[in-house]
């Protein structure tokens, strides 16, 4: 190494040491402690903090962490007429729905909401075949790592995946906007319920979505129930101190006549709650 490359090559080590913290984090949990003193000295902005985190975590996690089980799957059968799979569409507003053979366990490939738009036409509605359509699923197993899944679909280009149990049944799926709502946090799409509207929406004539914000109070008052908690406010900060734990996307819980299913929710908190109140049916 000549002289000046020897002086240089000095000069920038020193100025590591400064940069650097003087001793390498030797856990995840001493890495997090350097972020959150970055964060303190505004080297990183609060935003880009908790999307470090969110990476971390995710590293960390597995597909079985975040999946929708296969009891809450909104699915296709193989058999349903054309205009039956419509109906379900305009229901459910998804873009992609697995579909079953004999049953949930069954999932025997993945149809797109876009690929119907060809049997509008009542004439081609006519020539109608599922198999036509349904496209080959992507399989994984409930141990896969989320970062990994999420590298996947980006190379392989899917957004779905069927998520296999070890029998090979399909014990569930799980979306690209899954994983990556572990990242960024929750993420609305034109689905989802304007924050500007209502608290409580009703899908039809026994089931209602209702923000996991809305106060106990006013959910008492419309749904005639008398829950009431010293700690909690919310309806979703009711369910969690009810069960004891932050549920998971697509769990069901019952609370004297009323089911509750977590349609959203993230890391940190309940966000959109599906009620069914049983005595209406």
């Amino acid at each position: 190494m000549s002289q000046p490359n020897a002086r240089f090559a000095t000069f920038f080590k020193e100025k590591l040491k400064k940069w650097l913290p003087s001793q390498v984090p030797q856990n995840i949990e001493a890495f997090y402690t350097v972020l959150k003193q970055s964060k303190q000295a505004h080297i990183i902005k609060a935003d880009a903090l908790v999307m470090m985190e969110g990476v971390l975590q995710v590293s960390e996690m597995q597909v079985r962490d975040i999946i929708i089980p296969r009891a809450s799957m909104e699915v296709i059968q193989r058999d349903m007429s054309i205009q039956e799979i419509m109906a379900l569409v305009l229901e459910t507003k998804h873009s992609r729905f697995p579909v079953i053979g004999k049953d949930r366990g069954e999932v025997i490939g993945i149809l797109l909401a876009k690929d119907l738009l060809q049997y509008c036409n009542e004439k081609k509605a006519q020539t109608f075949n599922i198999r036509d359509i349904t496209r080959t699923p992507y399989v994984v197993p409930e141990s896969k790592r989320l970062n990994v899944l999420l590298k996947a679909f980006q190379d392989t280009h899917n957004h779905m995946a069927v998520v296999i149990d070890e029998y090979g049944l399909a014990a569930g799926i799980v979306t690209i906007e899954d994983v990556i709502e572990q990242i960024v946090g929750n993420i609305e799409d034109e689905h989802d319920i304007d924050e500007t509207v209502g608290a409580i929406f009703q899908l039809n004539k026994h089931e209602f979505n209702v923000k996991a914000h809305l106060q106990l109070d006013d959910f008492n008052d419309f749904f005639k129930t008398t829950l009431e908690h010293k700690e909690v406010d919310t309806i979703g900060g009711y369910i969690v101190q009810y069960i004891g734990h932050l549920p998971k996307r697509g769990e069901i819980i019952k609370i004297e006549q009323i089911t509750y299913r977590i349609v959203k929710a993230d890391s940190k908190k309940i966000r959109l709650l599906r009620v069914t109140p049983v005595n209406n049916g």
